[in-house]
Protein backbone atom coordinates (compact mmCIF):
# COMPACT_ATOMS: atom_id res chain seq x y z
CA UNK A 1 0.00 0.00 0.00
CA UNK A 2 2.11 2.85 -1.21
CA UNK A 3 0.89 6.05 1.03
CA UNK A 4 3.76 8.37 2.07
CA UNK A 5 2.85 8.92 5.88
CA UNK A 6 4.88 10.93 8.34
CA UNK A 7 4.19 12.42 12.18
CA UNK A 8 6.49 13.99 14.68
CA UNK A 9 9.72 15.78 14.15
CA UNK A 10 12.36 14.91 11.22
CA UNK A 11 15.19 16.67 9.77
CA UNK A 12 14.94 18.16 6.85
CA UNK A 13 17.18 15.90 5.03
CA UNK A 14 17.36 12.60 5.22
CA UNK A 15 21.01 10.97 7.05
CA UNK A 16 21.96 14.52 8.26
CA UNK A 17 22.53 15.65 11.43
CA UNK A 18 19.12 15.93 13.90
CA UNK A 19 20.42 17.11 17.43
CA UNK A 20 17.96 16.97 20.99
CA UNK A 21 16.44 19.68 22.65
CA UNK A 22 20.29 19.26 24.77
CA UNK A 23 22.51 18.66 21.88
CA UNK A 24 23.14 15.37 21.31
CA UNK A 25 21.49 13.71 18.23
CA UNK A 26 19.10 11.56 17.93
CA UNK A 27 19.14 7.94 16.44
CA UNK A 28 18.23 7.42 12.77
CA UNK A 29 16.86 4.16 11.86
CA UNK A 30 15.75 2.83 8.44
CA UNK A 31 12.69 0.26 8.61
CA UNK A 32 12.91 -1.21 5.42
CA UNK A 33 11.64 -4.74 3.38
CA UNK A 34 13.38 -6.71 0.38
CA UNK A 35 16.59 -5.09 1.37
CA UNK A 36 16.99 -1.67 0.29
CA UNK A 37 14.55 -2.17 -2.83
CA UNK A 38 11.47 -2.05 -0.94
CA UNK A 39 8.84 0.22 0.65
CA UNK A 40 10.67 1.72 3.81
CA UNK A 41 10.06 4.27 6.79
CA UNK A 42 12.68 6.50 8.55
CA UNK A 43 12.29 6.64 12.42
CA UNK A 44 14.14 8.88 14.96
CA UNK A 45 15.00 7.66 18.57
CA UNK A 46 15.79 9.21 21.69
CA UNK A 47 18.18 6.13 22.27
CA UNK A 48 19.78 3.30 20.30
CA UNK A 49 17.18 1.18 19.20
CA UNK A 50 20.48 -1.69 19.37
CA UNK A 51 20.92 -1.72 22.82
CA UNK A 52 20.37 -5.45 24.50
CA UNK A 53 20.46 -6.18 27.98
CA UNK A 54 19.94 -9.95 28.28
CA UNK A 55 18.58 -12.83 26.01
CA UNK A 56 16.31 -14.62 28.09
CA UNK A 57 14.66 -18.07 26.99
CA UNK A 58 13.47 -19.67 23.67
CA UNK A 59 10.27 -20.71 23.03
CA UNK A 60 9.28 -23.33 20.25
CA UNK A 61 5.93 -22.16 18.48
CA UNK A 62 6.28 -23.56 15.13
CA UNK A 63 3.20 -25.26 13.96
CA UNK A 64 2.60 -29.03 14.24
CA UNK A 65 0.69 -30.71 11.10
CA UNK A 66 -2.08 -33.43 12.43
CA UNK A 67 -3.26 -33.53 8.86
CA UNK A 68 -0.21 -33.13 6.33
CA UNK A 69 -2.03 -34.24 3.33
CA UNK A 70 -5.67 -33.08 3.39
CA UNK A 71 -8.00 -34.28 1.15
CA UNK A 72 -11.27 -33.65 3.27
CA UNK A 73 -13.40 -30.18 2.90
CA UNK A 74 -13.53 -29.55 6.66
CA UNK A 75 -15.57 -27.02 8.77
CA UNK A 76 -13.83 -25.79 11.93
CA UNK A 77 -16.27 -23.99 14.79
CA UNK A 78 -13.97 -21.38 15.36
CA UNK A 79 -15.64 -20.16 18.44
CA UNK A 80 -14.89 -22.90 20.26
CA UNK A 81 -10.84 -22.07 20.79
CA UNK A 82 -11.45 -21.03 24.43
CA UNK A 83 -10.41 -17.59 25.55
CA UNK A 84 -7.28 -17.14 27.00
CA UNK A 85 -5.84 -14.45 29.03
CA UNK A 86 -2.37 -13.97 27.84
CA UNK A 87 -2.17 -12.68 24.02
CA UNK A 88 0.18 -14.28 22.26
CA UNK A 89 -0.91 -17.75 24.38
CA UNK A 90 -4.52 -17.40 23.05
CA UNK A 91 -3.24 -17.20 19.13
CA UNK A 92 -4.04 -20.82 17.99
CA UNK A 93 -2.84 -21.75 14.81
CA UNK A 94 -5.29 -23.95 12.51
CA UNK A 95 -3.99 -24.09 9.35
CA UNK A 96 -0.74 -23.78 7.65
CA UNK A 97 2.28 -24.08 5.00
CA UNK A 98 5.46 -22.70 4.46
CA UNK A 99 3.91 -18.86 2.84
CA UNK A 100 1.38 -18.38 5.70
CA UNK A 101 0.15 -19.41 9.11
CA UNK A 102 -3.78 -19.04 9.78
CA UNK A 103 -5.16 -18.77 13.27
CA UNK A 104 -7.78 -17.67 15.82
CA UNK A 105 -7.66 -16.17 18.97
CA UNK A 106 -9.79 -15.00 21.91
CA UNK A 107 -7.06 -12.69 23.91
CA UNK A 108 -8.93 -11.63 27.35
CA UNK A 109 -6.66 -8.67 28.37
CA UNK A 110 -4.44 -6.38 26.69
CA UNK A 111 -1.32 -6.73 25.23
CA UNK A 112 0.70 -4.52 27.46
CA UNK A 113 2.85 -6.39 30.02
CA UNK A 114 5.36 -6.84 27.46
CA UNK A 115 6.22 -6.04 23.63
CA UNK A 116 6.08 -8.64 20.83
CA UNK A 117 7.70 -8.17 17.34
CA UNK A 118 7.21 -10.97 14.26
CA UNK A 119 10.47 -10.74 12.21
CA UNK A 120 9.20 -13.86 9.95
CA UNK A 121 6.00 -12.48 8.61
CA UNK A 122 3.72 -9.75 7.62
CA UNK A 123 0.73 -10.15 10.34
CA UNK A 124 -3.01 -9.22 9.42
CA UNK A 125 -5.36 -9.07 11.98
CA UNK A 126 -9.30 -9.68 11.43
CA UNK A 127 -10.76 -8.05 14.23
CA UNK A 128 -14.58 -10.17 14.51
CA UNK A 129 -15.37 -9.07 17.82
CA UNK A 130 -13.68 -6.27 20.33
CA UNK A 131 -12.09 -2.81 19.97
CA UNK A 132 -8.94 -1.08 21.13
CA UNK A 133 -5.91 0.07 20.33
CA UNK A 134 -2.74 -0.91 18.26
CA UNK A 135 -0.16 0.94 19.89
CA UNK A 136 3.75 0.51 17.97
CA UNK A 137 6.92 2.87 17.13
CA UNK A 138 4.71 4.40 14.38
CA UNK A 139 1.96 5.72 16.62
CA UNK A 140 -1.55 4.44 17.61
CA UNK A 141 -4.28 2.80 15.46
CA UNK A 142 -8.21 2.50 17.19
CA UNK A 143 -9.71 -0.45 15.50
CA UNK A 144 -13.35 -2.46 16.13
CA UNK A 145 -14.80 -4.72 14.84
CA UNK A 146 -14.08 -5.32 10.80
CA UNK A 147 -10.81 -3.92 10.50
CA UNK A 148 -8.15 -5.24 9.52
CA UNK A 149 -5.06 -4.45 10.96
CA UNK A 150 -1.49 -5.16 8.59
CA UNK A 151 1.48 -4.75 10.75
CA UNK A 152 4.24 -5.20 8.74
CA UNK A 153 7.05 -8.03 9.94
CA UNK A 154 9.48 -6.12 12.36
CA UNK A 155 7.40 -3.86 14.12
CA UNK A 156 7.16 -3.65 17.42
CA UNK A 157 3.82 -3.61 18.80
CA UNK A 158 1.27 -3.91 22.15
CA UNK A 159 -2.30 -3.70 22.00
CA UNK A 160 -5.20 -2.69 24.10
CA UNK A 161 -8.23 -4.07 24.51
CA UNK A 162 -11.90 -2.46 25.57
CA UNK A 163 -13.29 -5.07 26.36
CA UNK A 164 -12.22 -9.29 27.43
CA UNK A 165 -14.87 -10.43 24.98
CA UNK A 166 -12.04 -10.42 21.63
CA UNK A 167 -12.48 -12.30 18.57
CA UNK A 168 -9.23 -12.42 16.27
CA UNK A 169 -8.64 -13.79 13.02
CA UNK A 170 -4.75 -13.77 12.37
CA UNK A 171 -2.86 -14.23 9.10
CA UNK A 172 1.16 -14.42 9.44
CA UNK A 173 2.17 -13.78 5.78
CA UNK A 174 6.01 -15.34 4.64
CA UNK A 175 5.44 -13.04 1.79
CA UNK A 176 4.57 -9.15 1.93
CA UNK A 177 0.84 -8.05 2.14
CA UNK A 178 -0.26 -5.74 -0.36
CA UNK A 179 -3.38 -4.61 -2.03
CA UNK A 180 -4.09 -5.51 -5.44
CA UNK A 181 -1.70 -4.30 -8.15
CA UNK A 182 -4.79 -4.01 -10.45
CA UNK A 183 -6.52 -1.58 -8.38
CA UNK A 184 -3.07 0.92 -8.87
CA UNK A 185 -2.24 3.03 -11.41
CA UNK A 186 1.47 3.08 -11.88
CA UNK A 187 2.25 5.70 -9.47
CA UNK A 188 0.42 3.66 -6.71
CA UNK A 189 -3.01 5.73 -6.55
CA UNK A 190 -6.05 3.63 -6.10
CA UNK A 191 -7.96 3.56 -9.33
CA UNK A 192 -11.52 4.69 -9.52
CA UNK A 193 -12.98 1.04 -10.17
CA UNK A 194 -10.95 -0.22 -7.06
CA UNK A 195 -13.60 -1.42 -4.26
CA UNK A 196 -11.61 1.18 -2.05
CA UNK A 197 -8.95 3.95 -2.07
CA UNK A 198 -7.04 5.84 0.64
CA UNK A 199 -9.27 7.67 1.60
CA UNK A 200 -10.54 4.84 3.73
CA UNK A 201 -6.92 3.58 5.21
CA UNK A 202 -6.77 4.02 9.18
CA UNK A 203 -3.23 5.69 9.67
CA UNK A 204 -0.96 5.51 12.66
CA UNK A 205 -1.75 8.92 14.41
CA UNK A 206 -1.09 10.34 18.42
CA UNK A 207 2.64 9.62 18.19
CA UNK A 208 3.45 8.81 22.06
CA UNK A 209 7.47 9.29 22.77
CA UNK A 210 8.87 7.60 25.73
CA UNK A 211 12.06 8.98 27.06
CA UNK A 212 12.32 5.82 29.54
CA UNK A 213 15.37 3.70 30.31
CA UNK A 214 15.37 0.69 32.29
CA UNK A 215 14.31 -3.22 31.74
CA UNK A 216 11.97 -3.70 28.67
CA UNK A 217 10.66 -7.51 27.61
CA UNK A 218 10.23 -7.84 23.96
CA UNK A 219 9.21 -11.35 22.90
CA UNK A 220 10.49 -11.87 19.36
CA UNK A 221 9.06 -14.34 16.87
CA UNK A 222 11.72 -15.71 14.49
CA UNK A 223 12.04 -18.88 12.76
CA UNK A 224 9.02 -20.40 13.98
CA UNK A 225 10.85 -19.86 17.89
CA UNK A 226 9.59 -17.10 20.39
CA UNK A 227 12.51 -15.42 22.00
CA UNK A 228 12.62 -13.05 25.24
CA UNK A 229 14.93 -9.92 24.76
CA UNK A 230 15.24 -7.34 27.36
CA UNK A 231 16.01 -3.81 25.72
CA UNK A 232 17.68 -1.16 27.67
CA UNK A 233 14.92 1.57 26.65
CA UNK A 234 11.31 2.24 25.95
CA UNK A 235 10.99 0.81 22.40
CA UNK A 236 8.49 3.12 21.80
CA UNK A 237 11.22 6.23 21.56
CA UNK A 238 10.60 7.62 18.32
CA UNK A 239 10.16 11.26 17.87
CA UNK A 240 9.34 11.28 14.30
CA UNK A 241 9.47 9.31 11.12
CA UNK A 242 8.67 9.12 7.52
CA UNK A 243 7.91 6.78 4.92
CA UNK A 244 5.82 3.76 3.16
CA UNK A 245 6.53 1.15 5.38
CA UNK A 246 4.18 1.32 8.95
CA UNK A 247 1.00 -0.42 10.28
CA UNK A 248 -2.53 0.45 9.02
CA UNK A 249 -6.02 -0.72 9.29
CA UNK A 250 -8.89 -1.22 6.54
CA UNK A 251 -11.97 -1.66 7.33
CA UNK A 252 -14.55 -4.10 5.79
CA UNK A 253 -17.26 -2.16 5.94
CA UNK A 254 -15.69 0.19 3.35
CA UNK A 255 -14.93 -2.22 0.80
CA UNK A 256 -17.14 -1.62 -2.37
CA UNK A 257 -18.72 -4.93 -4.05
CA UNK A 258 -18.34 -5.02 -7.72
CA UNK A 259 -21.68 -6.43 -8.95
CA UNK A 260 -23.07 -7.95 -12.28
CA UNK A 261 -25.45 -9.06 -14.30
CA UNK A 262 -24.85 -12.15 -13.87
CA UNK A 263 -22.43 -14.49 -11.07
CA UNK A 264 -19.23 -12.73 -10.30
CA UNK A 265 -16.12 -14.80 -9.43
CA UNK A 266 -14.36 -14.29 -6.38
CA UNK A 267 -11.48 -12.29 -7.86
CA UNK A 268 -13.97 -9.13 -7.61
CA UNK A 269 -13.60 -9.57 -3.91
CA UNK A 270 -9.97 -9.61 -3.59
CA UNK A 271 -8.68 -7.30 -0.65
CA UNK A 272 -5.26 -8.05 -0.38
CA UNK A 273 -2.18 -10.06 -2.22
CA UNK A 274 1.17 -11.86 -1.88
CA UNK A 275 2.68 -13.92 -4.45
CA UNK A 276 1.51 -16.81 -2.18
CA UNK A 277 -1.82 -16.22 -1.31
CA UNK A 278 -4.73 -13.57 -1.89
CA UNK A 279 -7.37 -12.51 1.26
CA UNK A 280 -10.73 -11.51 -0.08
CA UNK A 281 -14.11 -9.85 1.55
CA UNK A 282 -17.32 -10.67 1.30
CA UNK A 283 -19.41 -7.88 1.91
CA UNK A 284 -23.73 -7.10 1.95
CA UNK A 285 -24.37 -6.45 -1.97
CA UNK A 286 -27.20 -6.11 -4.39
CA UNK A 287 -27.42 -9.88 -6.30
CA UNK A 288 -26.98 -10.70 -9.95
CA UNK A 289 -29.95 -8.19 -12.30
CA UNK A 290 -30.12 -10.00 -14.93
CA UNK A 291 -33.77 -11.45 -15.16
CA UNK A 292 -32.67 -15.45 -15.88
CA UNK A 293 -29.43 -15.00 -13.07
CA UNK A 294 -28.47 -17.51 -10.60
CA UNK A 295 -27.49 -15.29 -7.51
CA UNK A 296 -25.31 -18.47 -5.78
CA UNK A 297 -22.19 -19.60 -6.79
CA UNK A 298 -21.49 -22.19 -9.49
CA UNK A 299 -19.70 -25.34 -8.78
CA UNK A 300 -16.29 -24.98 -9.27
CA UNK A 301 -13.07 -26.81 -8.74
CA UNK A 302 -9.75 -25.56 -6.77
CA UNK A 303 -7.54 -26.75 -9.00
CA UNK A 304 -4.73 -24.84 -8.16
CA UNK A 305 -6.15 -23.27 -5.06
CA UNK A 306 -6.89 -24.48 -1.13
CA UNK A 307 -9.76 -22.41 0.04
CA UNK A 308 -10.69 -21.26 3.28
CA UNK A 309 -13.97 -19.14 4.21
CA UNK A 310 -14.21 -17.25 7.66
CA UNK A 311 -18.11 -16.52 8.34
CA UNK A 312 -18.30 -13.08 10.00
CA UNK A 313 -21.72 -12.60 9.91
CA UNK A 314 -25.51 -12.43 8.18
CA UNK A 315 -26.96 -15.21 6.13
CA UNK A 316 -24.51 -17.26 4.32
CA UNK A 317 -26.62 -18.57 1.04
CA UNK A 318 -25.17 -21.07 -0.59
CA UNK A 319 -24.05 -22.53 2.68
CA UNK A 320 -26.10 -24.69 5.32
CA UNK A 321 -25.69 -24.71 8.99
CA UNK A 322 -23.02 -22.40 8.80
CA UNK A 323 -23.26 -19.56 12.68
CA UNK A 324 -20.56 -17.05 13.29
CA UNK A 325 -16.43 -17.77 13.48
CA UNK A 326 -17.03 -21.14 11.20
CA UNK A 327 -14.55 -22.03 8.77
CA UNK A 328 -14.93 -24.27 6.04
CA UNK A 329 -11.76 -25.46 4.02
CA UNK A 330 -11.94 -26.61 0.67
CA UNK A 331 -9.43 -28.10 -0.77
CA UNK A 332 -7.24 -27.93 -4.11
CA UNK A 333 -8.26 -30.67 -6.55
CA UNK A 334 -11.80 -31.24 -4.93
CA UNK A 335 -14.84 -29.08 -6.94
CA UNK A 336 -17.45 -27.40 -4.64
CA UNK A 337 -20.32 -25.38 -4.40
CA UNK A 338 -23.25 -24.53 -3.23
CA UNK A 339 -25.01 -26.81 -0.70
CA UNK A 340 -28.43 -28.87 -2.23
CA UNK A 341 -31.33 -26.69 -2.24
CA UNK A 342 -29.34 -23.64 -2.16
CA UNK A 343 -29.28 -23.35 -5.83
CA UNK A 344 -32.65 -23.20 -6.57
CA UNK A 345 -33.44 -21.05 -3.80
CA UNK A 346 -31.43 -18.35 -4.45
CA UNK A 347 -33.06 -17.58 -7.89
CA UNK A 348 -35.16 -14.54 -7.76
CA UNK A 349 -32.93 -13.28 -4.47
CA UNK A 350 -32.00 -9.65 -4.22
CA UNK A 351 -29.34 -9.39 -1.98
CA UNK A 352 -27.17 -10.62 0.51
CA UNK A 353 -26.39 -9.74 3.77
CA UNK A 354 -22.87 -11.99 4.37
CA UNK A 355 -20.17 -11.11 5.45
CA UNK A 356 -16.78 -13.08 5.67
CA UNK A 357 -13.21 -13.42 5.10
CA UNK A 358 -11.65 -15.59 2.14
CA UNK A 359 -7.91 -16.99 2.20
CA UNK A 360 -7.45 -18.58 -0.99
CA UNK A 361 -3.65 -20.55 -0.93
CA UNK A 362 -1.86 -21.37 -4.08
CA UNK A 363 -0.05 -24.50 -2.39
CA UNK A 364 -1.93 -27.04 0.54
CA UNK A 365 -3.00 -26.13 3.59
CA UNK A 366 -2.29 -28.72 6.47
CA UNK A 367 -3.83 -29.04 9.58
CA UNK A 368 -3.17 -28.30 13.24
CA UNK A 369 -4.49 -30.62 16.19
CA UNK A 370 -6.15 -27.47 17.01
CA UNK A 371 -8.22 -27.58 13.86
CA UNK A 372 -8.99 -30.85 14.23
CA UNK A 373 -10.16 -30.05 18.12
CA UNK A 374 -12.89 -27.89 16.41
CA UNK A 375 -13.86 -29.49 13.14
CA UNK A 376 -17.09 -30.91 12.79
CA UNK A 377 -15.92 -34.39 11.36
CA UNK A 378 -18.98 -34.40 8.62
CA UNK A 379 -18.70 -31.47 6.38
CA UNK A 380 -17.31 -33.35 3.49
CA UNK A 381 -20.44 -35.11 3.29
CA UNK A 382 -22.99 -32.05 3.32
CA UNK A 383 -23.13 -32.55 -0.71
CA UNK A 384 -25.30 -35.32 -0.71
CA UNK A 385 -29.05 -35.64 -1.85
Amino acid sequence: MPLYHKLGKIPHKRHTIFKKVDGSLHYEQLFGTIGFDGMSSLMYHLYRPTQVKNVGKTLDIAPRAAVPHNIKSRLLKGFDIKPEDDYLESRKTVLFNNDVHIGLAAPRTSLTDYFYKNTDADELLFVHKGSGTLKSLFGEIAFKYGDYILIPRGVIYQIEFDTKDNRLLVTESYHPIYTPKRYRNWFGQHLEHSPFCERDFKLPQNLQTHDKKGEFLIKVKKQGQLHHLVYASHPFDVVGWDGYNYPYAFSIHDFEPITGRVHQPPPVHQTFETSAFVVCSFCPRLYDYHPQSIPAPYNHSNIDSDEMLYYVDGDFMSRKSIDQGYISLHPAGIPHGPHPGTYEASIGKTKTEELAVMIDTFKPLQLTQAALDIDDGKYYQSWLE
